[in-house]
């Protein structure tokens, strides 16, 4: 894969969450971060769920989902997985993302977690203005996690992650006449898991509900060079719900319903227009990265804690409360199993048109024998205008029972 240094954040921007309608639009106002691989959901389990995972069951994963849900894994529960998902297939062969973990239950009432995201961009030919060849290399986004839970009671538990991140995209290349560098943080999450008492229900069947909340990347901003602005992660809230309905012995259901929002300043309307009528557009844009002039919303350059705040403002947005609710993303997913050994899925995705329009549906099933359990996803977009990386992908992840192995 051959392209200039300067294209490559054009590439990152498409590969990762800028799947948006090419048509032109004043309320278009997409929420952008630095390093969005922190927001990717890396198994095929909640994948093929639509992405509603932070009230779904524990299982190794947990920690990317919901680290409070690793309190209840179990007393002396340990498991292991791994999760490969190519990206963009259809345009080049070697993009891809690679996730691993650990899980392990510390008694009745903690779970401690590890994991290991990489995502690859493939080999990448760097070239100058000159379209001179600098080299080949291949930019990478990783994030190294630990986790700890701890149960609060006999249905709560509470749930803290740390995160290291680091972003080599340019390989040190020069960019614009700028030095560029790899952007590292350390953030954290905070995370609250409900699993409510079984209940019996008419015909012998059981009800049970399930129910989370995760504030992840809380964390410093990055900067890819010495002197440029530095940019926010993708600070997330997730909210879930979740009902877990037993059928009989061998027939159960599982319906989920999340709520997402990124905690992360929304960029303001600025007036771009040539003040002195003479066309530099040169001039228009150093007006805009010096002296901004703000039509609508508040300025985004601001600190991290503010910029949280911020996010919840709908002063701070261009179009007010309308924007702020067209921020929330919403997943909807169900899966069905028999005998707790086979399982099949599905799931909803939807994003508003004018914050990013990712919506798509997703089918999966899973299967579990022994100390293996194989999960597989499948996603196609809802609106054929918006394309996907995903798209006509098969996601594949695998579950190990490490105390079949250990002990």
């Amino acid at each position: 894969m051959k392209n200039r240094v300067p294209i490559i954040f054009l590439l990152i921007s498409f590969f990762f969450q800028n799947e948006i309608n090419a048509q032109a639009s004043e309320e278009l106002n997409v929420v952008s971060t630095a390093l969005p691989l922190l927001n990717i959901g890396p198994d095929s389990r909640v994948g093929g769920l639509g992405n509603a995972g932070v009230a779904a069951s524990p299982d190794a994963n947990a920690l990317f989902w919901n680290p409070a849900k690793l309190a209840f894994l179990g007393s002396g529960k340990k498991s292991g997985g791994i999760s490969y998902t190519p990206w963009l297939r259809r345009l080049v062969p070697d993009v891809e993302l690679m996730y691993a973990n650990v899980a392990v239950g510390l008694g009745d009432r903690a779970g401690f977690g590890a994991s290991l995201r990489y995502f690859s961009l493939g080999d990448i030919t760097f070239r100058n203005e000159n379209a001179e060849e600098q080299g080949t290399y291949r930019p990478y986004e990783m994030a190294l996690d630990v986790a700890y839970a701890l149960k609060l009671s006999k249905n709560w538990s509470a749930g803290v992650a740390l995160r290291y991140s680091l972003s080599d995209l340019t390989q040190g290349q020069v960019v614009g006449n700028m030095q560029t560098k790899a952007g590292q943080t350390v953030a954290t999450d905070v995370s609250f898991y409900y699993q409510g008492e079984v209940n019996n229900l008419p015909d012998g069947q059981k009800g049970q509900w399930l129910g989370g909340l995760n504030i992840s990347n809380i964390g410093s901003k990055v900067k890819y060079t010495e002197s440029g602005d530095a940019d926010f992660i993708p600070t997330n809230m997730k909210l879930g719900v979740g009902y877990n309905w037993s059928l009989d012995r061998y027939n159960r259901v599982v319906a989920l319903f999340d709520v997402n929002k990124l905690l992360v300043p929304t960029q303001p309307r600025r007036d771009l227009s040539d003040d002195d009528g003479d066309g530099d557009r040169n001039e228009i844009l150093e007006n805009y990265i010096v002296d901004p002039d703000i039509r609508g919303g508040k300025d985004d350059n601001v600190g991290v804690v503010q910029g949280i705040i911020q996010s919840w403002d709908p002063s701070a947005k261009p179009r007010g409360t309308e924007e702020l609710f067209e921020e929330f993303m919403f997943n909807f997913g169900a899966e069905y199993w028999y005998d707790n050994k086979f399982a099949v899925r599905g799931g909803y995705q939807h994003e508003h048109q004018n914050k990013g329009n990712r919506r798509f549906f997703t089918l999966g099933f899973g299967l579990r024998y022994s100390l293996l359990g194989l999960d597989f996803a499948y996603l196609f977009p809802a609106d054929q205008t918006v394309r996907s990386p995903l798209e006509n992908t098969i996601r594949f992840s695998a579950l190990i029972d490490l105390n079949q192995i250990l002990d």
